[in-house]
């Protein structure tokens, strides 16, 4: 788990540190970043979550674009490229962000500012987290691993009925980033949940 003390002696006033917490679907991301926000308010560390759930695009995006939807998933889920620029390079030193917010009930997007600290801690949690376009701009990065089969049966019933986008989609692109970007070894710890 996350020791605060050692992490006291990565800040800097110039500088925030950037956690990343990175986990297959329903690994228990959401839930650990609670807990690494109540240790740090603890320790009186300040921390900005940020969940990259809130940062997808438009449905038109990212389905039924002509593409196995594991590749819809995996490369449009996210406008990859812009977080980068708009969030990732920026955590570090930027006193607010810019992004795009996806509003579900509306299907669309919408650009807010976010605020950041002087010091302490960003903490961006997100599935695919350490992909090639990412990974560099985080300091020190968790993942949550965690069986398939114990994440599937954290889905609702109603979602688990829908079992063949489990594997034309989701399962598939998980596959892709276990095999392609080996986010395990590039991990700094990887916790079983």
């Amino acid at each position: 788990m996350l020791d605060p003390n050692k992490l006291k002696g990565s800040l800097n006033r110039n500088r925030r540190y950037v956690i990343g917490i990175d986990g297959l679907s329903r690994s228990g991301k959401t839930t650990f970043v609670e807990k690494v926000k109540a240790i740090l308010e603890k320790k009186q560390i300040d921390c900005t979550i940020i969940h990259l759930d809130h940062h997808i695009v438009e449905k038109h995006e990212r389905y039924q674009t002509g593409m196995d939807s594991w590749v819809e998933y995996y490369h449009l889920q996210w406008d990859v490229e812009r977080l980068r620029d708009a969030l990732f390079r920026e955590l570090a030193t930027a006193s607010s962000l810019t992004l795009p917010f996806y509003y579900y009930a509306k299907d669309e997007c919408r650009d807010e500012e976010i605020r950041l600290p002087s010091e302490g801690v960003i903490v961006v949690e997100g599935v695919f987290l350490q992909r090639e376009e990412w990974r560099a701009y985080l300091d020190h990065v968790y993942f949550l691993d965690c069986p398939r089969e114990t994440r599937f049966n954290r889905e609702s019933e109603h979602t688990q009925a829908n079992i063949n986008k489990f594997q034309e989609r989701y399962w598939k692109a998980e596959d892709y980033y276990m095999n392609k970007v080996h986010p395990l070894s590039k991990a700094d710890h990887v916790l079983l949940t």
